[in-house]
């Protein structure tokens, strides 16, 4: 979430903090999504069990993720945890919070190229995103991943160099999912049935977004990528029953076993 829509962080949400100050106590840092407000980190909220050197777990200019414990408006006190963010929910943070950046950034560069200043652009249409769109990210990677359907959702002068813009930076999301073939044919001419019921299969995919490998006969791997899980599956579909009805047509045997990712 920008930080042009909020002016305070909302209890128990994960932020982005910079570390400006390590004290015996507790550390001050300021929020990198929020304006740089201040927060402070308590020292029994810096790790579990007791902290004997809270440098140990902060440094200054350290660049962390904490979740909000709470939020006096009134002082604009923000107090944070630091002990009650997993390693998973860290690297999701930090990467969420540099793909918000980097659209802020596009931002900056499509209101260069309309010739207007950023809070104009934000005012043209930034907001509007951020209102239809859980981040600026999301709306950039609709706009790669969905052309069609974001210009009957918007128009002006705007659209065209968004997706310009967007199209040049940004890498449509995608989702993969594995399945195993065992193929085998007793015919003179197996190994060319077994290739020419692959080659059919792919046919199916007609775009690319299926590879198939060998991983040792009679096994070879299928690899369907796809923007969402339900187009992968019903590639997989298409692919996987061309294949097997190629091959059992032609006196060979065919089992799917698909692959936990």
């Amino acid at each position: 979430m920008s930080n042009r829509s909020r002016d305070f962080p909302e209890n128990g949400e994960l932020v982005v903090c910079s570390v400006t100050s390590v004290k015996n106590f507790g550390a001050f840092v300021k929020l990198d999504e929020y304006g740089d407000k201040e927060g402070f980190i308590h020292v029994r909220d810096v790790a579990s069990g007791w902290v004997k050197y809270i440098k140990d777990y902060v440094r200054e200019g350290q660049k962390i993720v904490c979740k909000v414990l709470g939020v006096d408006h009134a002082k604009g006190h923000i107090d944070l945890s630091l002990k009650a963010v997993n390693e998973h929910q860290k690297r999701e943070k930090i990467q969420q919070w540099k793909n918000e950046t980097k659209a802020e950034k596009l931002i900056e560069f499509i209101a260069e190229k309309l010739s207007v200043s950023v809070d104009d652009a934000y005012e043209l249409f930034g907001n509007e995103l951020l209102s239809d769109y859980d981040s600026l990210y999301d709306a950039f990677e609709s706009a790669v991943s969905y052309t069609e359907d974001f210009k009957d959702s918007y128009s002006g002068e705007w659209v065209d160099v968004f997706l310009e813009v967007a199209s040049e930076n940004i890498t449509p999301p995608s989702v993969q999912i594995e399945s195993i073939l065992e193929l085998t044919s007793s015919a003179p001419d197996g190994m060319e049935r077994i290739k020419n019921a692959l080659i059919d299969g792919l046919k199916a995919a007609g775009d690319g977004s299926a590879e198939i490998t060998c991983v040792g006969c009679p096994r070879y791997r299928l690899v369907v990528t796809a923007a969402e899980y339900k187009e992968a599956e019903e590639t997989m579909k298409l692919v996987t029953d061309r294949v097997l009805k190629n091959l059992l047509s032609n006196g060979g045997t065919a089992v799917v076993k698909r692959e936990n990712k």
